[in-house]
């Protein structure tokens, strides 16, 4: 078999390592604490699995309620200059705390390899997401999975930088 019949199987070990249960719960309850930390202390380099194989980045929010900095780690998408996050909440039936965080307070400040920089975020409208959806499943396959995990409406945010 050829490289490309290796990369295939490579990626669906990928989409299954880090979307079964056992994964899934490990995620949501440990490495979901571990993963700003880590991302923000090593510059954007590493976090709990690694070496990034994906883009990633770590935004920064205001709590709605406690009005604290709320930080996650999520696979991200450059688009246009700026760029584009699933609130998937990994097939959830709600939609991810941090997404309501950041319509209630869209200033946010984001990590990235290299940098850190405040943004703003937008949620897409329907007809925008539809522009990009196919492009946000290439970049983040597991999107196909939590797609599958629920009826919801899975919202895409763009942050666009609001500093040089």
């Amino acid at each position: 078999m050829g490289s490309s019949g290796n990369q295939a199987r490579s990626d669906r070990f990928l989409i299954w390592i880090t979307t079964n249960p056992v994964s899934t719960w490990m995620i949501r309850n440990v490495a979901s604490r571990l993963d700003p930390v880590i991302f923000r202390a090593s510059n954007g380099k590493f976090f709990s699995m690694g070496v990034p194989n994906m883009p990633m980045l770590t935004l920064t929010a205001t709590g709605r309620r406690s009005g604290k900095p709320r930080s996650v780690h999520l696979a991200c998408v450059e688009h246009e200059g700026d760029y584009l996050v699933v609130a998937s909440a990994m097939g959830q039936e709600k939609h991810p705390a941090w997404s309501y965080n950041i319509e209630a307070n869209p200033e946010v400040e984001l990590q990235l390899k290299g940098e850190r920089f405040k943004a703003r975020a937008r949620v897409l409208l329907d007809a925008e997401k539809e522009e990009v959806w196919d492009t946000l499943r290439q970049a983040i396959p597991q999107i196909y999975v939590y797609e599958n995990r629920t009826d919801r409406n899975i919202r895409v945010f763009r942050l666009t930088r609001t500093e040089p």
